[in-house]
């Protein structure tokens, strides 16, 4: 998220520790004839939010199906390799829980009257177009790569959701240097007031220098703001069952050119968001949040491990 970095979003939009490494890319989509695409790993979110809903029992940890609208796949998607329901069902348990934790923070937010919601690297993120009825309580940030933005909106055109003045889509060019938090502040953002900030899927394709300085400007929210940031755990903190799909999925992301740069122990992404200026941090692991989503779940359901939150308040 600092300016010397690389598109975050593409490095961070949804591509993990538990993504399988498959060809069945048949979401990525081509718009107008330019290089306004979604993230092949920001599709496979979509879809795998998706295919929770069509695929697993309820009752359903998380419910969204507006990113299969935008996407639009072809009518063979639940064939991909990425999309078996058997296969992928820890990595779709995983994403499905990140994004119901980060949705109760950002309810229990507004209910406690914080009115600013910033998602750094949003990619396909649904929230204004699932929970219109917060558009009087919330401004929401969407912080991503213009091609994605510019697609996005398109897209919410298209499809009628629009883009109401409350929800602010704001495009930084991180390759070319961009300053996204000037484009946020530009875009309405006022650092005065309180915020949520999400940041998931980001931190293990920055340097720890990158992130060390993205702590470090939210660290200077106003009093009352709390950021919710995932981590990767090194291999040998991941359950003996998953350690392989992540031994096998750094080369491949390598050759995609994302390649894993950063993993942390809770203790040291704890020591980072305190040296950068947190004073009120917490880890909350990937194993808590698989008890709280899903301990009354008959079918098995149950999310991989490897990503954890760090959540720090101002």
């Amino acid at each position: 998220m600092a300016a010397a970095v690389r598109d975050p979003r593409r490095k961070a939009a949804g591509r993990s520790v538990f993504w399988p490494g498959t060809d069945g890319e048949s979401g990525h989509i081509v718009a107008d004839g330019q290089n306004e695409v979604p993230d092949s790993s920001a599709v496979r979110v979509a879809l795998w939010r998706a295919l929770h809903v069509q695929a697993d029992p309820p009752a359903h940890v998380f419910e969204d199906e507006v990113g299969l609208r935008l996407v639009a796949p072809d009518d063979g998607w639940r064939r991909r390799p990425d999309m078996d329901p058997q296969g992928t069902s820890g990595f779709r348990a995983a994403i499905v829980a990140r994004a119901r934790f980060v949705e109760d923070l950002v309810v229990e937010a507004a209910d406690r009257g914080v009115a600013q919601y910033v998602v750094l690297g949003a990619g396909l993120d649904t929230f204004a177009q699932r929970r219109p009825e917060f558009g009087s309580r919330l401004r929401v940030f969407e912080i991503d790569q213009p091609g994605t933005q510019s697609w996005k909106r398109r897209r919410l055109v298209e499809l009628g959701y629009g883009v109401p003045d409350w929800l602010r889509l704001v495009p930084v060019d991180f390759e070319a240097g961009g300053d996204w938090w000037g484009q946020l502040c530009a875009a309405g953002f006022d650092p005065a007031r309180p915020a949520l900030v999400a940041c998931t899927g980001v931190t293990m394709y920055l340097s720890k220098d990158a992130t060390t300085a993205t702590l470090r400007r939210l660290a200077g929210l106003a009093p009352g703001s709390r950021l919710a940031m995932t981590f990767t755990l090194p291999t040998e903190l991941l359950d003996e069952a998953d350690r392989p799909a992540l031994e096998a999925t750094k080369p491949q992301a390598q050759a995609a050119g994302t390649p894993f740069v950063s993993f942390y122990t809770p203790q040291e992404m704890l020591a980072l968001a305190r040296g950068a200026g947190f004073e009120d941090v917490r880890h909350v692991s990937g194993r808590g949040l698989a008890e709280r989503y899903f301990a009354d779940r008959t079918d098995g359901l149950r999310p991989s491990s490897g990503e954890d939150f760090l959540m720090a308040a101002t």
